[in-house]
């Protein structure tokens, strides 16, 4: 049975991280209109904050509140902690520096289900091995780490140039598993939306259905830049209005794969074909 996260996991357009040392701030970035938010246990939590902020998350939860936990990647000294709380409250997890299959394989096993994993590919190693990655039972979705995979590769976050090839294998990679299609990296330029922008039309142009976001502010036009647009929906609405013998639209062909990119767009939306 699929879990009742994971449909909106594939759905989600805007992740939003929050500190998992502010719980003062849980609610406001629940409230922002982000799609999911993340509490972070990870990079944002100094390690002596490590143990508070799982306490946070875990009440948080207790709550009936629902949020993705990135928790602290395998072989740290809070990783064990970090996914038994997790498998008890059968939160998603966001799995950091994802690039063992047989490892996310047996995460996968530890919670019996329970949690729908999205691994954050970040790394080299991650990028070569994104299919098997994205194909391990129990992972919902995939999430690209620009900033982490940019410091391997002694390149700049924020380079598109560099780090396109990154981006497509794990689009590619995602779409060869039967995944969903991924979410992009942040854009660390919080107050910069100019950039925001250029960052999610590059992002949807190589096939990115959401965003990481790191400050509310962000939400909003990220949510705006992963949803059709009213001349994508009017394009699927003719397609899919023309009936399926039509062969041309507009002077455009028509066949299958054409249709099944309508009713995508449509579907999208939150639109019935």
């Amino acid at each position: 049975m699929n879990h009742p996260d994971s449909d909106r996991i594939a759905a989600a357009r805007t992740l939003l991280f929050v500190p998992g040392d502010r719980p003062d701030r849980f609610a406001k970035a629940a409230s922002s209109g982000a799609d999911l938010i993340i509490i972070d246990l990870e990079d944002a939590v100094a390690p002596g904050d490590k143990d508070h902020a799982r306490d946070n998350a875990a009440a948080w939860l207790a709550l009936g509140n629902r949020a993705v936990v990135r928790i602290n990647p395998p072989g740290t000294p809070w990783f064990e902690a970090d996914l038994a709380q997790a498998a008890d409250h059968g939160c998603p997890l966001m799995v950091p520096k994802a690039e063992d299959p047989y490892l996310l394989a047996e995460i996968a096993a530890r919670t019996a289900g329970r949690c729908p994993l999205v691994p954050l590919v970040e790394t080299a190693l991650g990028i070569e091995r994104a299919h098997e990655v994205c194909a391990v039972p129990g992972v919902a979705r995939a999430g690209f780490g620009n900033v982490d995979l940019a410091t391997q590769l002694g390149v700049a976050p924020d380079d598109h140039h560099a780090l396109t090839h990154a981006r497509s294998r794990l689009v590619l990679a995602s779409a060869a598993a039967g995944a969903h299609p991924p979410v992009d990296g942040v854009t660390t330029a919080v107050r910069d939306l100019d950039a925001l922008d250029t960052d999610i039309t590059h992002a949807r142009r190589l096939g990115f259905t959401g965003k990481l976001c790191i400050h509310p502010a962000q939400v909003p036009p990220a949510t705006d830049g992963f949803t059709p647009t009213p001349d994508e929906l009017r394009w699927a609405r003719r397609i899919l209005d023309a009936g399926e013998s039509v062969t041309t639209v507009d002077g455009q062909m028509v066949d299958l794969p054409v249709l099944t990119r309508a009713r995508t767009v449509l579907a999208r939306a939150g639109q019935a074909p």
